[in-house]
C-alpha cells in the first residue's frame, strides 16, 4: 500500500450516508470526525502488517527443543505439522500456580472457536511451563478439544523466547520453516517499558476481540474488572 493512490480519508469519510434516528447535528460532525480517523486507523494497521510481513530473516533457531504433548515428546520442528509456520503461544500456567491465568485463559476461550480456520494457513500451539497433566486437566475444565497443550518441562524454549528468567508471563511468537531451516519470524515485544501512562501493558493491534469490542463502548476497556475463571 502506498498512500499516493488513496483518496483522503476525509474524502472517503464524506461519502458516508449513515445515520441514526434523532442524532444531533453535533453528534454527526463528531462522528464524521471520528470516521476519518478511523479509517486512517485501518490504514496504518495495514502499514504495519506489511513491514512485518517484510521483516528481513530472523535468527535460526539452531537448538533442539523438546515438548510434551498429549500424544508424547514432540521435537519444535514438530509442532510445524504440514505448515511452514508456527504460532506458539505461551500461556501463564507454571508450576507455581493453583489455577492458569484468568487472562490467558479469556484468549485461549476465544481462539477456540477459530482454530479451525486459522489452522488452515498455519500450526498454533499452546505451551506452559506446567506438567502436560496439569495442561490437560486444565483444557478439560474449559471444555476445549481443539487446543493443542504441550509442556515445556525443561524451561529452554520458555527462557530463549519468552523470558530469559523463567518468569510466569505470557509469550507469543511465530517461526517459520523453510527448506528445513527454522528461524523465528515475529515476537510481541511490547511490555511494562513500552506502554503508555494510564494503560496496562499491551500490544497492537489487539490478539483478542474482547478488548477491540470493549472499545466501541462508552465505558471502555475500564480498570475495576478483571477476567473470571467461573461466572
Amino acid at each position: 500500500m502506498t498512500s499516493s493512490v488513496l483518496k483522503p480519508a476525509a474524502e472517503l469519510a464524506s461519502t458516508n450516508t449513515e445515520r441514526v434516528p434523532n442524532e444531533s447535528a453535533e453528534y454527526r460532525r463528531a462522528r464524521q470526525a471520528l470516521l476519518v480517523e478511523e479509517i486512517e486507523l485501518r490504514r496504518h494497521i495495514e502499514r504495519v502488517a506489511e513491514l512485518r510481513r517484510a521483516l528481513p530473516p530472523g535468527g535460526e533457531v539452531t537448538r533442539t527443543y523438546e515438548f510434551i504433548g498429549e500424544s508424547g515428546a514432540a521435537s519444535l520442528a514438530d509442532l510445524f505439522g504440514n505448515k511452514q509456520t508456527l504460532i506458539i503461544y505461551s500461556y501463564m500456567f507454571g508450576p507455581q500456580r493453583e489455577k492458569p491465568c484468568p487472562m490467558c485463559t479469556s484468549f485461549m476461550g476465544t481462539w477456540e472457536q477459530k482454530l479451525p480456520d486459522i489452522e488452515q494457513r498455519v500450526s498454533f500451539v499452546f505451551v506452559a511451563r506446567s506438567p502436560i497433566a496439569r495442561l490437560i486437566e486444565a483444557k478439560k475444565a474449559r471444555g476445549w478439544t481443539r487446543h493443542k497443550v504441550y509442556s515445556d518441562a525443561s524451561g529452554d524454549y520458555t527462557r530463549d523466547y519468552v523470558s530469559k528468567d523463567d518468569s510466569d508471563v505470557p509469550g507469543y511468537n511465530v517461526f517459520t520453516r523453510d527448506d528445513g531451516t527454522i528461524r523465528h519470524f515475529w515476537a510481541g515485544e511490547m511490555g511494562a517499558g513500552t506502554m503508555d501512562p494510564g494503560q496496562d501493558p499491551r500490544g497492537a493491534p489487539d490478539m483478542d476481540p474482547l478488548w477491540t469490542l470493549l472499545d466501541t463502548t462508552r465505558e471502555g476497556r475500564g480498570t475495576d474488572w478483571y477476567p473470571k475463571l467461573n461466572y
